[in-house]
């Protein structure tokens, strides 16, 4: 389990995660890449925003999950920085995602699988790493990894 300043995984983090993957049922539904997400209040552990990658349906490169979910919670506060928040996400945001996280002031954030292509917090540009990023969320990776990779690989294997 990849961790940055966090001891241990507990139950809660793998409810939110479920309930992630549940978003990321959704896109698949829909034929767009299964990735979900939700942003947290830390404090109350009430779900603020949830959401899913929609980027065919909306026609834009930039609706993932995550842009999506803190379009939505930065709505439900009126700010456009959450640093009370933190996000769960079936997979490793990519560097727009990371970027965005970072200027939401997001806490903390949770992912199932990495993604060795093209993240951005462990693998790939990893932009967590650099100084040029303003606020470095604390990240912790591995939460029902199995699942995420298996929802993205069914998905990736009907349609070859």
């Amino acid at each position: 389990m990849l961790q940055n300043n966090i001891d241990f995984i507990n139950q809660p983090h793998e409810n939110f995660m479920k309930e992630a993957l549940e978003q990321a049922k959704k896109a698949a539904e829909n034929q767009e890449v299964p990735i979900g997400a939700l942003i947290v209040n830390h404090v109350t552990g009430e779900v603020i925003a949830s959401s899913y990658n929609q980027t065919i349906c909306q026609s834009d490169p930039t609706a993932h999950a995550e842009i999506l979910a803190i379009r939505e919670a930065c709505q439900y506060y009126g700010a456009q920085r959450i640093p009370q928040c933190d996000l769960y996400v079936t997979l490793e945001p990519c560097p727009m995602c990371a970027s965005a996280l970072s200027f939401a002031r997001i806490r903390h954030v949770y992912f199932g699988a990495t993604d060795e292509k093209s993240g951005g917090f462990v693998s790939g540009p990893n932009l967590v790493a650099q100084s040029a990023l303003h606020h470095k969320p604390s990240f912790t990776g591995g939460i029902l990894a199995e699942e995420s990779v298996t929802l993205l690989r069914d998905f990736f294997k009907a349609r070859r």
